[in-house]
This record gives C-alpha cells, structure tokens and sequence, in this order.
C-alpha cells in the first residue's frame, strides 16, 4: 500500500511512475477523499473544540445556580453532529482505502518500462546444451518412464494435478531437501508454516483484494490456501516493533503451494510448467529501508547458487514496470532453460517490496532508542520451486540411451546416479 500523504505532497511524479505499470491509473479520486477527510477531521475537530468549551460553561453555570438548558441543548445537537461526520469520515476512509489497495507499488528507478517485450536479460550462466540426439519433452519421457503420472492425478484431483511416482518422487523430496538446507547453511532460519491462512495475512501479502479470483479459498472456514509462501511469511512480524539490531531477519520456508492458474494453456505449457500444485522452498527477508538493495543482490545470489549446485544453465531477467507483481518495486527473475522446448521458463522470482507490504501488515522497526518507527521492506524469493526443476532436470539431464542423470548432489537421497 501506498501512503496517501505522499500522493496528497506529489501526486504528478507518484502518478507519472504508476502509469508506467498501468497507464489508465489516475490518483484524482484519492486526492479528492483525501480532502473530503481533512475537511471532516477539521469540522469534527471544531466541534469537538465547542463541546469541550460548552462543557465548562455548564459546569460553571452550575456551580453559579445559573440556567444551563439552552447550552445543553446546543452541546446534544453538537454530539448528534459529530456522531454523523465520524460515520461520513469512516465511510471517506473505507473508500481511501479500498482504492489505495488496488494500486500496484512504485518502481524503483533501475526497473525497465514497459511490458515482457522490455524485459531486460542482465546476464546468462553456464552453457546453453546443445545435444547431438533429439531431446524429449519432460512429461514424454516422464510418462513413459512411469514416475510422472498425470493421468491418475487427474482422477484423483482434476487436471493440471501433478503425480511423482517412484524415482521422481524420490527426486521430489530430494530438492526439496537440499534446497531448504541449502539456504539454511547460509544462514537462512527454517521455518514451516502453516498452509493455509486467514483473509488479514493475505491482504498483508497483497494477495487480497486484487487477487482474490487467484486463491483457493475455503468458504466454510474462511481461510485460504497458501499460493506461495511469501504470503505466510510476510506475517511473521505483523504488527511488531523490531529493534535495528534484530535486521536484518531471514528466514526459509518450505510449503506445498495451491494456484487457480485460471486462463488458458498452449503446448508449452503442459506438463509440469503450469500446475495448480507445486512444492516450493521460499527465502524471505525483513530489513531496514536504506539496506533492502543490497539484500535483493544477496537474495538473488542465494538463488543463483542452487541451479549452479545443479547444474543447470539459466539466465538472469530484469522484469519490467508492468511485468511485475504488484507488491514489487523491483522483480528480478532467474529463468532455467529447457531444451525439450528450446526456451526458457523462471523458476525463481526475486523481489524488493520496500514498504508496501510492511505499510499494510504495520511492520516496523525502531532505527535507534528513543526515535520514531520506520516501515522495515520486505523481500522475497523462489529458493526454488520444484516442478519446474524437475522438468529442466528431466530434459536437460538425457543421455542418448534415453537415461536421465540424477545431479550428483541429489545423488545420495535418490540412491541412483541416474534414471
């Protein structure tokens, strides 16, 4: 969430940045509730200043043996008054608010404009393989191998289920494995969260209001389930106080995650590439504003590190203004290449989210003793998600004799060097 006083002190040059993510905002509506509320406050506020003034009059007046009638009438039309403008000012604030909820976050000045077409690759790693046999797609030669196994999945939950069987499912838990303690050696502090969660943490995360079509949400309980665990452990510090040196805060999470996914799907993307269910381990940081930047950098670094632990080419992608989720003021996103496909898909999204988050969840830290509070910013980042590991592992890892090589560090959880 943004603050309104910012928009209310430079709503040209906040205006001018958001249109860059989505050209038709128009911050008008809000400044004008943003008068009407100080207009109401400021009435509220005089009359509330003649009931206190009134007050000591009648209390003098009786003390006197004077007549006070008059004035208490006047002081029971005051209160009637207030009592009104208080229900118009909450109605002003609702609409603020509801409105200030749909704006996507400020772009950090480095962000590229415009769409996926400016997306910008700021570097790619390993080298890019070049097979002389024809490389299969994931799904083929997991289907035929017996350890993917869409079809019961759909029976037993619908399409786009996912079903590990056998040596894949061994592969499963082994990169889960490896990469939640990959991050915890790196000083990462695991936790497992819960997988579902009420409709409060989700607004904090920025799931809700504007995604709500997105999530699964089970009515009776009014609780949602986890779509990534961003949206958990965002929560961790909702409505605390840090001190400056408990930043910054990381932690590690390991979560199955649950995506409508709604819209429709081409061939390259079936499989493992769009699912309504993935595992995935998430990193998440807590840190004061002037050092978010060089968190991001570290964030993406400890990203970086499990595909070198695997293996696997990847390139590193700078999203764009309106490519990026709207919590995000800076998204960089680590994209590992499929040869089966002859493209690449992201497999880890990186994001600084400043304030927006911490603004929302009343997240905030005490610079020194003594000094004011300050909004902490949050970041967050794939570390990584499964599924589509998997598929690059099935199709980057074929031998011509129709094998898949395990990577050695998985090696020893899945008890064969290759499938």
């Amino acid at each position: 969430m943004l603050d309104v006083r910012e928009i209310r002190e430079n709503r040209e040059g906040i205006e001018s940045r958001l249109r860059t993510r989505d050209p038709s905002i128009d911050l008008g509506e809000i400044v004008s509730l943003d008068e009407e509320r100080r207009r109401l406050i400021g009435e509220v506020e005089r009359l509330k200043a003649e009931r206190n003034r009134g007050s000591q009059e009648v209390g003098r007046r009786k003390q006197a043996g004077e007549e006070a009638g008059d004035l208490l009438s006047r002081l029971a039309e005051i209160a009637d008054r207030i009592s009104t403008l208080d229900g118009e000012l909450r109605g002003v604030e609702a609409r603020i608010e509801e409105r200030l909820d749909l704006l996507p976050n400020l772009p950090h000045a480095s962000v590229p404009v415009g769409g996926k077409e400016a997306n910008l690759v700021l570097r790619t790693v390993g080298e890019k393989p070049e097979p002389d046999f024809p490389i299969r797609h994931h799904q083929e030669i997991g289907e035929e191998k017996g350890i993917l196994d869409f079809r019961r999945a759909a029976t037993i939950a619908g399409a786009r289920f996912p079903m590990y069987v056998g040596a894949a499912a061994r592969l499963e838990m082994a990169l889960i494995h490896f990469m939640f303690f990959h991050h915890v050696d790196r000083g990462y502090v695991p936790v497992l969260p819960p997988f579902l969660a009420n409709a409060t943490s989700f607004y904090v995360a920025s799931q809700l209001p504007k995604f709500a079509d997105d999530v699964y949400r089970i009515e009776r309980d009014d609780l949602y389930l986890n779509p990534t665990a961003e949206s958990l452990l965002v929560n961790l510090h909702r409505d605390e106080i840090l001190t400056a040196d408990e930043l910054p805060k990381r932690y590690v999470a390991y979560t199955p995650c649950f995506r409508r996914e709604a819209g429709s799907y081409g061939e390259e993307e079936r499989g493992l590439i769009r699912v309504h269910q993935f595992n995935k381990v998430e990193m998440f940081k807590f840190t004061a504003p002037d050092a978010s930047y060089d968190a991001l950098e570290t964030l993406i670094a400890d990203a970086e590190s499990v595909l070198q632990a695997l293996g696997l080419h990847y390139r590193v992608v700078l999203l764009a203004t309106e490519d990026m989720a709207q919590q995000s003021s800076k998204t960089v996103d680590l994209e590992v290449y499929l040869p089966g496909q002859g493209r690449y898909y992201e497999v880890s999204s990186c994001s600084n989210c400043e304030a927006f988050q911490a603004r929302r969840g009343n997240i905030r830290y005490r610079p020194a003793p003594k000094e004011k509070p300050e909004f902490v910013h949050t970041l967050n980042g794939s570390g990584l998600a499964t599924s589509r590991l998997m598929a690059a592992i099935l199709e980057n890892n074929q031998t011509e004799d129709g094998r898949v090589r395990v990577p050695e560090v998985l090696r020893g959880a899945v008890g064969a060097e290759t499938i």
